[in-house]
C-alpha cells in the first residue's frame, strides 16, 4: 500500500486539511493518507491546544466512510515533543508501506525544513510533497521533492479559533462532525451545543437548568439514518417537524435540542413492514389495540420510540413519550410531547392548515396552542371518517374536562 503522512496539531481539523489530503491522493495515486495529530508541536511550543482526545475525536468523526484516510495517535501516545524522523520510523515499522512513504508539507513548513532534526535523513527515507499554503509561487527547497499543484485555501486552525473567539462565522470552515463536537463540548469558547438558551428553566423532563439533554453529535447520527431510511418527501416532513418543534421549544422555554431530536426521529419507523411494526411496538409492554391491528401503520410512532431507545441509547422519557404519542396523543402527554404533536400537524409542508396556528406569538401558553391543534386535527379526521383511537378519545375527554 502506498501511504502518505500528514501531520499537524489539527486544532481543530478544518476543510483545508481534508482538501489537501484528497488532493495528494488524486494527484499522486496514494492509497491512504495517515493523519497524525501532534501532542505538542516543536514549531508552536506556546500555542493553545485542546485535549488530545478532543482532537482525535474530531479527526476520526470527520473522515467517516472514507477508507483513503486514517488517523494515527502515535505522537499523542508518546506525549512530549515528537520529531518527524521518529514518527517516520514508527510508521515504516507498523504500516510496512509499498516504497517510500510520502511526507506532505505546506510551503510554510517547508521553508524551515532544513532546520528540522535529521532533515537530510528524512528527505532520503520519504518522498516529500510540497503543497501551496502561503504562496502560489514555487518557493525554493533544497531537497528532492514533488510539488502539488493545488489552489491556496486561505484557512487555518488558528483562523477558526480566532473567528470563534471573536464571535464571527466559522461553522462551515470545519467538517460537520467536527462542528458538532466543538459545539457539544464547548471547545474554543463555544457555548456548549450552540443552541439559543431560554432564560427560563427547562420544562422537558427535569434534566437540568438549560443544558440540552442530548448531544448534537447524536442528533446528527440519527438524522443521517432517518435521511437514508425515509423517502425524500417524508424526510423533509420530518426535518420540518424537527425545526418547528425546535422553534416551539424556544418559544415556550423547553429543551430545544431534545425537541429537534424527537421531531427528526418521529417517523423513522414509517417504512417498516407491518410484522416488524407489530414486533417492535409490542415490545414496549403496552399491548396492541384492535384499532392498531386493523391499521398497523398507527404503530410506527411506538416502534420509533423503541428504536430510539434500543438502537440509539436514548433513555430520556420526555423524548420517548414525544415520539410515542405524536400520532394519537395521550392525556398524560408532557410539554415536549405536545410540542412534537403540534409541529407534526402544522409544519409548513402540511396543506389545509389554519395559518393562525402557525403564528406562535399569538399563543401565550403551550396548552392553548396544543388544544387548538388537537381540535383542528379531530375535525380533519372526522371529515374523512377516520377511526379515532382510544388514546385520542381519552385526550379529548381530558381537554373537555379542563374546559368545563
Amino acid at each position: 500500500m502506498k501511504i502518505a503522512i500528514l501531520g499537524g496539531s489539527f486544532n481543530p481539523v478544518h476543510l483545508g486539511h481534508l482538501f489537501l489530503a484528497d488532493g495528494v491522493i488524486s494527484a499522486f495515486g496514494y492509497d491512504r493518507v495517515i493523519m497524525i495529530p501532534t501532542f505538542q508541536s516543536p514549531f508552536k511550543p506556546g500555542a493553545p491546544i485542546t485535549s488530545a482526545e478532543d482532537r482525535l475525536d474530531m479527526l476520526a468523526a470527520s473522515i467517516t466512510a472514507d477508507p483513503r484516510l486514517t488517523v494515527d495517535d502515535s505522537e499523542i501516545r508518546r506525549q512530549g515533543v515528537s520529531y518527524t524522523i521518529d514518527t517516520l520510523g514508527d510508521i515504516e515499522r507498523r504500516y510496512l508501506p509499498q516504497g517510500k512513504p510520502a511526507l506532505i508539507l505546506g510551503d510554510d513548513l517547508a521553508r524551515d525544513f532544513p532546520q528540522w532534526k535529521k532533515a537530510q535523513e528524512i528527505a532520503e527515507r520519504a518522498d516529500i510533497i510540497i503543497a501551496h499554503r502561503i504562496s502560489s509561487e514555487e518557493l525554493p527547497f533544497p531537497f528532492p521533492h514533488r510539488r502539488l499543484k493545488n489552489d491556496i485555501m486561505d484557512l487555518s486552525s488558528g483562523m477558526v479559533r480566532d473567528r470563534i473567539r471573536q464571535g464571527e462565522s466559522w461553522r462551515y470552515l470545519v467538517p460537520q462532525a467536527a462542528r458538532l463536537i466543538i459545539e457539544d463540548r464547548g471547545l474554543y469558547g463555544v457555548t456548549p451545543a450552540a443552541v439559543p438558551r431560554s432564560p427560563e428553566p427547562v420544562l422537558s423532563g427535569g434534566e437540568g437548568s438549560g443544558s440540552p439533554t442530548v448531544s448534537w453529535a447524536l442528533i446528527g447520527e440519527i438524522e443521517t439514518v432517518v435521511r437514508h431510511t425515509l423517502a425524500s418527501g417524508r424526510f423533509l416532513h420530518s426535518r420540518n417537524t424537527a425545526l418547528l418543534t425546535y422553534d416551539i421549544c424556544l418559544r415556550f422555554h423547553l429543551d430545544a435540542a431534545a425537541g429537534y431530536l424527537a421531531g427528526i426521529a418521529h417517523d423513522m419507523a414509517k417504512p417498516l413492514p407491518e410484522d416488524v411494526l407489530i414486533r417492535l411496538a409490542g415490545s414496549d409492554g403496552q399491548g396492541i389495540s384492535p384499532l392498531e391491528y386493523k391499521k398497523v401503520s398507527l404503530l410506527h410512532a411506538r416502534a420509533a420510540a423503541v428504536l430510539l431507545k434500543d438502537r440509539f441509547g436514548v433513555h430520556n422519557e420526555s423524548i420517548l413519550e414525544a415520539v410515542r404519542f405524536h400520532t394519537t396523543g395521550d392525556m398524560s402527554m408532557g410539554p415536549l410531547a405536545k410540542a412534537v404533536f403540534i409541529a407534526d400537524k402544522i409544519e409548513p409542508s402540511r396543506q389545509e392548515v389554519d395559518p393562525r396556528l402557525r403564528e406562535l406569538n399569538r399563543y401565550h401558553d403551550l396548552e392553548d396552542l396544543f388544544t387548538a391543534v388537537v381540535d383542528e386535527t379531530v375535525v380533519y379526521l372526522s371529515s374523512r371518517n377516520v377511526d379515532i383511537s382510544e388514546s385520542t378519545k381519552r385526550l379529548l375527554a381530558a381537554i373537555h374536562k379542563r374546559r368545563m
